[in-house]
């Protein structure tokens, strides 16, 4: 089990072992949820929404009037 320590300013330090497993790097960000029973579940957020352009070969091309929620 890994451990770590909060600093005064809330700060802490992601285990080693803990950023191996995840693959966490430099500028990695990281998601807290916490459940309603006191647990924590922490991910990294690897992926920006760039990265993902183009990953649903089942889409229509959609112009931009397509996408206006507000058009009459």
């Amino acid at each position: 089990m890994a451990r770590s320590i909060v600093t005064s300013k809330g700060h802490t330090t992601v285990p080693a072992e803990v950023r191996a497993a995840l693959h966490i790097e430099p500028d990695t960000r990281l998601l807290w949820h916490v459940t309603s029973d006191r647990e924590v579940i922490v991910r990294p957020k690897t992926l920006s929404i760039l990265e993902l352009a183009g990953s649903d070969k089942s889409s229509k091309h959609v112009d931009i009037d397509g996408m206006n929620p507000w058009r009459i």
